[in-house]
């Protein structure tokens, strides 16, 4: 089956819902093949370096050695997250891009105090200092037409109904592994000897900040290891 025309799913929700089947009958690999060949420059790939991170980054460079990865260092990152990320920018070859809020560490809690103490609110003016301002600015910057994410609909409550492919703000965004398990993940790193995240192995399933990220403990839902359960998602992908 050939897949329906590009501009075509541009201007037609139906023509993008059937592109979006299309992309469903294809492996994540082929799925990142085809984006390339065919969704606009530039493009570019995020990564938080979490958990699971590895598997998305191998897979989109294998296709794209040079694509710019994008990691928005909000100053508080565990510092296994740092390591880890040099570990995978060494051995993968990876071209990172790193950005940063545009006001400093001090000078936020100088001015606002520790706003992920500060309940729902503070947390979602965090998250938007934080995360969602260096991340429009690092795809402003790139040129970036087509934004690549590792998003998936097992993750959360928020992502069940994600698709492959979107066109948002008139930036094309691609899920290549949307439809993957954990245990997809699994296998494709088994597969190329990929590490998870070093503190995987403390029970650490869903990795941010050193302050708003805690293990799973039994007993726990998912979504309370992070934001203290007030909520999942940062703002970078639903806004």
């Amino acid at each position: 089956m050939t897949p329906p025309d590009l501009i075509s799913a541009a201007e037609d929700d139906r023509a993008l819902k059937d592109l979006n089947s299309w992309l469903g009958q294809q492996t994540a690999p082929e799925r990142v093949a085809w984006a390339v060949a065919t969704l606009p420059s530039e493009h570019a790939l995020s990564s938080s370096f979490g958990a699971q991170s590895a598997a998305l980054l191998h897979m989109v460079t294998r296709v794209h050695a040079t694509i710019p990865v994008v990691l928005i260092d909000t100053g508080y990152l565990f510092p296994e997250t740092y390591r880890f990320a040099d570990q995978l920018t060494e051995r993968l070859g990876l071209n990172l891009k790193v950005y940063r809020p545009s006001i400093g560490v001090a000078w936020m809690e100088a001015r606002f105090g520790r706003l992920w103490e500060q309940g729902l609110d503070g947390i979602k003016r965090y998250n938007r200092l934080r995360k969602v301002e260096p991340m429009q600015r690092a795809l402003t910057e790139l040129g970036a037409r087509t934004w690549i994410a590792g998003l998936r609909r097992s993750q959360t409550q928020e992502r069940e109904a994600i698709d492959f492919l979107e066109l948002r703000d008139g930036r094309w965004k691609f899920h290549p592994i949307a439809d993957w398990s954990d245990r997809d993940i699994w296998n494709y790193l088994q597969q190329h000897s990929l590490p998870y995240h070093p503190l995987w192995e403390r029970g650490y399933i869903s990795i941010g900040d050193v302050h708003t990220t805690q293990p799973w403990q039994p007993g726990m839902r998912e979504d309370e290891t992070r934001f203290f359960g007030l909520q999942r998602e940062c703002g970078l992908h639903f806004g």
